[in-house]
């Protein structure tokens, strides 16, 4: 944003304008913001995939712990017992 100040002077000196230029820091500070955001997204769905893979593993291991129960239920009926 410019900013025009006038300074005017008395006798028979020209007339003079400066214009100053300010820079306010709100691009920067929308800068931080998203790299912020794009951070927090990463971690959450880096985060979130290693939850659906230790799910996935438990579920695994839980199916094979039943199928092992199954087989030696299996053997037991067909040894009759013994």
């Amino acid at each position: 944003m410019a900013d025009e100040r006038i300074t005017e002077t008395q006798g028979s000196q020209p007339h003079t304008t400066i214009i100053e230029r300010r820079s306010g820091g709100g691009g920067m500070a929308i800068a931080i913001v998203l790299l912020i955001a794009v951070l927090v997204g990463g971690f959450y769905l880096f985060s979130r995939g290693g939850a659906e893979n230790r799910r996935d593993a438990a579920i695994t291991s839980a199916a094979k712990s039943v199928g092992h129960t199954a087989e030696k239920a299996g053997d037991a009926i067909s040894s009759g017992g013994k």
